[in-house]
């Protein structure tokens, strides 16, 4: 039975909960959404008022953060192994990565994306889309640091949010064409956990239903260069 129904688009945020869905075969219906809804599908709006994506539907209740909704499935589908418990040695870490991926490391590439590719040409702003990605390469800085032993996963030994919150922001910077500028142990990272199953399954799951539903399979950072 489906946990509840996720309101995506191609390379969003989005993207986190259907990754840790995957990675735990965890059902959830999908419907995606052109971008941006807000403007290109206004239904969208009484589920959302903001207007932003995600949106997720479950026991009455409209979620709209990321990392709380693929907490909420891995919660609902403990089997899934994506948290990690309190009585195991890398619960605070797994909490700590977790946050870590969407307030640190997605904060600056939303000011990336505004003032290099979604506002209109006339309102870009090149060197502060420069010094925002200045920002983030610096706030990978801890990631490489925690790769230094070569590990694959960030807490135990497995899986977990941690990577689904991180991975997701390194993917996001991937489609900035971001990629080359990431140290040793963060490429080595991003190579290993976007060659993850779960990852690959993920990324095959948007694009069919993208193209089953008559939305560009084409990711939203890139629909605007």
């Amino acid at each position: 039975m489906s946990l509840g129904t996720l309101y995506h688009c191609v390379g969003a945020r989005s993207f986190r909960v259907l990754w840790a869905a995957a990675a735990g075969n965890i059902p959830i219906d999908l419907v995606m959404l052109p971008f941006p809804p807000r403007v290109k599908h206004r239904d969208y709006l009484a589920i959302n008022p903001l207007g932003t994506i995600p949106a997720f539907v479950a026991d009455g209740t409209v979620m709209t953060e990321s990392m709380a909704i693929c907490d909420y499935l891995a919660t609902r589908h403990p089997a899934s192994r994506l948290a990690v418990s309190p009585d195991e040695p890398d619960f605070a870490a797994c909490l700590n990565w977790a946050h870590h991926g969407e307030a640190t490391l997605s904060f600056p590439q939303a000011i990336i994306l505004r003032y290099s590719r979604f506002e209109p040409e006339e309102r870009r702003l090149p060197q502060a889309a420069e010094d925002y990605t200045r920002w983030f390469l610096a706030r990978l800085r801890a990631l490489e640091a925690a790769m230094a032993d070569g590990r694959r996963f960030l807490c135990a030994d497995r899986l977990t949010l941690a990577d689904v919150s991180v991975g997701y922001a390194l993917l996001l910077a991937d489609y900035l064409d971001l990629k080359d500028r990431f140290t040793p142990g963060v490429a080595a990272y991003y190579a290993g956990i976007s060659a993850e199953p779960s990852f690959v399954r993920a990324l095959a799951w948007e694009k069919e239903a993208a193209l089953a539903q008559g939305i560009s399979p084409t990711p939203a950072p890139l629909l605007v260069g």
